[in-house]
């Protein structure tokens, strides 16, 4: 026996009518009846369709300014009866309930209001009650009835009817219902994590649920390593335009991620190279080929198939500069046309344009059974923040490479020690377990490129518990410091700066990035 049901009556009520006048065109030359209410059914009666009004299916006019118009049992028995119960169909009879097939709906656009700034009157107004009910109640009763919860279905919508005419099959009903659940999910998630936010007054707004809902899944290649799954949920292209290459990876995300949240801290013109989610490279300069350049020499080996960005237009001098060695991906927010013929001659080369800034301001990480959540650490230093601790202070010129080095420290992974000059990153220890490691990693590799650290500061993202890392800075040519202090030793390792020369400054703030 076949599962196909065929759609004689849909409901049509929708707040946005773009992209609606082909699925009506499909829907009423295959015989199928409408009714609506409001401005849906004027557009549709205005397309010269016959559409019948809620108002006279129910008995009922629109009442409360338009809250209350399809909640009634005319509407929802016509919806929710079981097609093949006999007591549903003896209840339907009795009460002169018309069978709805279909059910085209979308929900009042409250995130969008919330975003406009608009009066917590207006936000709350925008909350759904009848849209939503329609959507759960033709979900639910999917044996039967196709639900179409949003405008993002109407295209498999219309390639069903374009293929089996007014009907659809158990599996295509099924589908219909589970994108219409995410549909009511995401948007109550959004409400809820309306009130969690403005109630932080409240003496019991403390939060004790998490909701997060994504739309837009990106399947990557696979995850971290080959044999993982990997997906992305979010609007990758509402803050990206891929330009050229190969589709983006799991871990390119994660160096894209990693990427634009440090250079986001940096006004002056920056370029930045990073692997494993560390900068390798980073300088700022009066011209972003300049900057590259710089950026290129700190650390020439690691750049090798690194993820590249900047914060200013790469133009056709700094594009064949770049186009010397292999990379997987390039950001900027602009090109120039010769750069971008330039750039496009590898294939694979992923080019991105930058559109918007990260909006984000919390971080979310699965651990053990749940998920850990804190704000982004959204603090960048200012002169205004140092706290001269020793008898030498710190020039302008060492002051603008201790704040550089330390926005780098901040997103490199802890423990990290960043060293720094005439605003180039030299070298960094990252990842390490032990604070000494991370800065002898650092002077090697600075050494290993030809750096001259005579003269160069040095950032750090925890205080030092011990004397020992400026001790092994001084010897190494470090004339300043800068790290959060809160050491019981801090006196010891401000004693070594006095006794030899050194400027010392802290912050108060860490920076610990795992």
């Amino acid at each position: 026996m076949s599962d196909n049901k065929r759609i004689k009556t849909a409901l049509v009520s929708v707040f946005y009518k773009d992209g609606l006048e082909e699925i009506l065109s499909l829907l009423n030359s295959n015989g199928v009846k409408f009714i609506s209410t409001g401005g849906t059914r004027s557009f549709i009666e205005g397309l010269g369709y016959e559409c019948a009004a809620v108002e006279d299916l129910t008995g009922y006019p629109s009442i409360l300014g338009g809250r209350v118009k399809t909640l009634h049992p005319k509407v929802f028995g016509g919806i929710l009866n079981r097609r093949d119960n006999e007591g549903d169909r003896a209840q339907i009879a009795q009460y002169d309930i018309p069978e709805i097939d279909l059910v085209i709906v979308d929900l009042y656009p409250f995130s969008a209001t919330v975003a406009s700034g608009a009066s917590e009157a207006d936000i709350i107004e925008k909350i759904d009650i009848g849209g939503i009910s329609l959507i759960r109640g033709a979900a639910k009763n999917y044996n039967d009835v196709v639900i179409v919860a949003s405008k993002a279905q109407y295209a498999p919508l219309a390639e069903m009817l374009r293929r089996n005419g007014a009907e659809s099959s158990l599996e295509e009903r099924r589908w219909f219902a589970g994108q219409a659940f995410a549909v009511s999910s995401g948007y109550d998630t959004d409400i809820c994590n309306y009130f969690a936010s403005t109630s932080v007054d409240s003496p019991i707004a403390e939060c004790k649920e998490l909701r997060i809902a994504f739309d837009d899944a990106k399947t990557m290649r696979y995850g971290e390593n080959p044999h993982q799954k990997g997906t992305f949920y979010g609007d990758f292209d509402g803050m990206f335009e891929q330009l050229h290459g190969k589709d983006i990876s799991y871990n390119n995300l994660l160096d894209i991620d990693a990427a634009v949240t440090l250079v986001s801290e940096f006004s002056e013109p920056t370029f930045a190279v990073l692997k494993h989610n560390n900068a390798c490279g980073l300088a700022t300069r009066p011209t972003i080929a300049e900057a590259w350049k710089e950026a290129l020499a700190g650390d020439p080996v690691s750049a090798f198939g690194g993820v590249l960005i900047t914060n200013g237009t790469v133009d056709a001098e700094a594009a064949e500069e770049i186009n010397k060695i292999f990379f997987e991906v390039i950001i900027a927010p602009a090109y120039t046309p010769e750069a971008l013929e330039v750039l496009k001659q590898k294939k694979n080369r992923i080019i991105l344009v930058q559109k918007s800034p990260l909006g984000t301001t919390r971080q979310f990480r699965s651990c053990l059974n749940g998920a850990l959540v804190q704000d982004r650490d959204l603090k960048v230093e200012t002169t205004e923040d140092l706290q001269q601790v020793t008898e030498k202070a710190v020039t302008p010129g060492q002051a603008s490479d201790l704040l550089f080095a330390n926005k780098i420290v901040k997103n490199s992974k802890s423990n990290a020690i960043v060293l720094a000059k005439g605003g180039m990153l030299l070298a960094s220890g990252v990842g390490q377990t032990s604070r000494v490691d991370a800065l002898r990693q650092a002077i090697e590799k600075a050494r290993s490129f030809g750096h001259d650290l005579n003269g160069a500061v040095m950032a750090s993202d925890a205080f030092f518990p011990f004397p020992d890392c400026v001790e092994i800075a001084g010897q190494a040519g470090i004339t300043a410091v800068i790290h959060p202090g809160g050491s019981i030793r801090d006196n010891e390792s401000v004693a070594y700066c006095n006794e030899h020369d050194m400027a010392m400054v802290i912050t108060g703030f860490r920076h610990f990035k795992h």
